[in-house]
């Protein structure tokens, strides 16, 4: 296999080891199969040859709880209406890596046989993303109905577009019945200064005409961990102004069928406190008529945003923090 040592996957004194689920995240241990593509080996052997792709990082597993959480926690909002659930759904993500995100999303008890998963990256890590999402430990192909490995670059408008159209194929050969994204999902992708920009530009790809519309909107679900906020502060100063989002809260049952507070859905994690959680957007409608500006600092800057080439931020992810993001 070709190595990618070349590769904004291994910045400059990488030094990562893999990570494992911790009880905090109520997340279910491994099962065996899970643990030969997603546990300590296999991650160790990942990062060898992928970099960062190849760990899993603290707001996957995260994100994992969100989507198969135990029965005694209730989320608002949920990763899936119900009251869709006879609408063909389609979950893109963006930079997959391991691809335990897609894999539990593919898992889901929530989705039919007619949604489909879509785990997207690099074109260099879709290798990693084949090898864990469909092979099983036996050799066996995995079912490949319900989930697609594609590369797309962030940034990269002939990534995203070429999805778009393959998904109205796959719903439908003869191109009459138009399918689109319902759920972008992102997990810790908000980390490396250089690709804040690009992040922010194929989202808006993403839910612009002709791969998104006015009437079919997908929901953009980020789980994010605050490592830098000088770094990572000018991705929500523009994403805000593009998306309105908030973050997701939860409450539980306890043992006495009694609930408890709403409260934010996040941890505090290791010893440095830094915290991690996750929001759900959608994009502000008034922004599909807005022009999207083609320089990264230009769209970081908020040009084009609200209709003006004068630059500006949002404070909602400010206003977050200062909140606790709990209200």
């Amino acid at each position: 296999m070709t190595e990618v040592r070349d590769h904004v996957n291994f910045p400059e004194k990488l030094a990562i080891s893999p990570l494992l689920p911790h009880e905090t995240y109520f997340t279910h241990v491994f099962l065996d199969e899970q643990q030969l593509v997603f546990g300590a080996d296999a991650q160790r052997e990942a990062i060898e040859t992928y970099g960062i792709a190849g760990r899993v990082w603290e707001a996957a597993y995260l994100m994992t709880s969100y989507i198969d959480h135990f029965s005694t926690w209730e989320f608002d909002p949920p990763l899936v209406d119900k009251q869709l659930s006879g609408r063909k759904r389609v979950f893109l993500e963006l930079g997959s890596g391991t691809g335990i995100v897609a894999a539990k999303i593919a898992q889901a008890t929530v989705l039919s046989r007619q949604d489909l998963v879509i785990a997207t990256d690099l074109p260099e890590v879709c290798p990693l993303l084949e090898k864990n999402l469909f092979v099983t430990p036996k050799g066996d192909s995995a079912d490949t109905q319900v989930t697609l490995v594609r590369p797309l670059s962030w940034g990269n408008y002939d990534h995203a577009i070429n999805i778009a159209r393959e998904i109205k194929r796959v719903n439908d050969p003869s191109g009459r019945e138009h399918a689109c994204i319902t759920h972008i999902i992102c997990s810790d992708l908000v980390y490396l200064p250089e690709l804040l920009a690009p992040l922010l530009r194929t989202l808006l790809h993403l839910t612009s005409p002709p791969i998104s519309t006015f009437e079919s909107q997908p929901q953009v679900i980020i789980s994010y961990k605050i490592r830098s906020l000088p770094k990572e502060t000018s991705f929500w100063s523009a994403f805000g102004l593009w998306f309105w989002f908030e973050p997701v809260i939860a409450r539980k049952l306890d043992a006495n069928n009694s609930l408890s507070e709403w409260q934010r859905f996040g941890f505090d994690t290791g010893d440095d406190g830094d915290q991690t959680f996750i929001f759900v957007a959608r994009r502000r409608p008034e922004s599909l008529n807005w022009i999207i500006p083609s320089g990264d600092t230009d769209l970081l800057g908020g040009v084009g945003a609200k209709g003006t080439s004068g630059k500006k931020s949002d404070e909602t992810f400010e206003t977050l923090l200062l909140m606790g993001l709990g209200e």
